[in-house]
């Protein structure tokens, strides 16, 4: 469980203003703020749903966590925002999935309340720490993914090759529509689409997973957290793209590569003990048959 000392809890919040039931969530969080001993700070784009002189959230606030009010993409996003910091995210699902969510809407009260008090666990969730590297060696542009990292093509409608190398040796070039580099928590995202293995999110390791791979031979591998991986596109940069996350990422430039590896620091993501990973599985993806076909008539 976590503890905090003295003080207020300082708690960042973004949200996606495409949800029906954000005016509500928002209206909900600040009539509980004070009772809580919340102390607010809210994005930008939520600052006119705040009373006036609010604190706005940057990636320079302090705070000691942060609500994310939307869905997984709104959670990732907030993962970028903390960056390294050792901050615990808990994320509230206005939307259909939210997998790496802790509540939805309705328990907003209850989950706040928790938070408030310490009755939850930080679960570190491992992160990765991608590059575009040029044949130098110099990195032109970095990013940090909880989720996946994604080389693939742009608009052309045909294989592209892969050269594929793990700590430096070659594995073999793909033919693909893309690679995908994820995390145990990605594993269940873009992974899991392309034909990758669901990982529990607390065995860390590094899946490299091949979109529409054009020989059946090539399959997902599962490597050690300790792997650096590195892909590199043998046709015209032009066409290649990097993702990641689904939500950033840059056109290649020519003979750049991609390397990938652990991040420094995880993120943490908050839980509650009665919310494991194996009862999302069951509810989140129908794990155990689907309601609408399996339940009483």
């Amino acid at each position: 469980m976590a503890e905090r000392t003295g003080g207020g809890l300082r708690l960042g919040v973004l949200g996606h203003r495409g949800y029906a039931d954000l005016p509500a969530i928002m209206h909900t969080l600040l009539e509980l703020s004070p009772q809580l001993g919340l102390e607010l700070a809210f994005e930008s784009e939520l600052c006119d749903y705040a009373p006036p002189g609010t604190t706005r959230l940057t990636e320079e606030t302090a705070v000691d966590a942060l609500l994310t009010l939307g869905g997984d993409g709104t959670l990732l996003r907030g993962a970028r925002l903390v960056g390294e910091r050792q901050v615990p995210i808990l994320g509230v699902n206005l939307g259909r999935l939210g997998f790496l969510t802790s509540c939805g809407p309705n328990e907003l009260d209850d989950a706040l309340r928790r938070l408030a008090g310490g009755d939850y666990y930080a679960e570190p969730r491992m992160a990765l720490h991608a590059s575009a590297v040029d044949p130098s060696g110099r990195a032109r542009m970095h990013w940090r993914s909880l989720n996946d990292v994604v080389l693939h093509k742009g608009g052309f409608a045909r294989v592209v090759r892969f050269d594929v190398q793990i700590d430096g040796e070659s594995i073999g070039a793909y033919g693909a529509d893309g690679v995908v580099v994820s995390t145990p928590t990605g594993s269940t995202a873009y992974s899991l689409s392309a034909g990758g293995p669901v990982v529990v999110p607390t065995v860390e390791s590094i899946v490299v997973t091949p979109v529409s791979p054009h020989t059946l031979a090539i399959r997902p591998l599962v490597l050690p957290p300790s792997a650096e991986v590195c892909v590199r596109g043998q046709d015209g940069p032009e066409e290649l793209l990097v993702t990641v996350d689904g939500q950033v990422g840059t056109n290649f430039a020519a003979a750049e590569s991609l390397v990938v590896r652990r991040a420094q620091r995880p993120v943490l993501v908050v839980r509650f003990p009665d919310a494991t990973f194996f009862a999302r599985l069951r509810r989140k993806l129908g794990w155990g048959g689907l309601a609408d076909r399996d339940g009483p008539a």
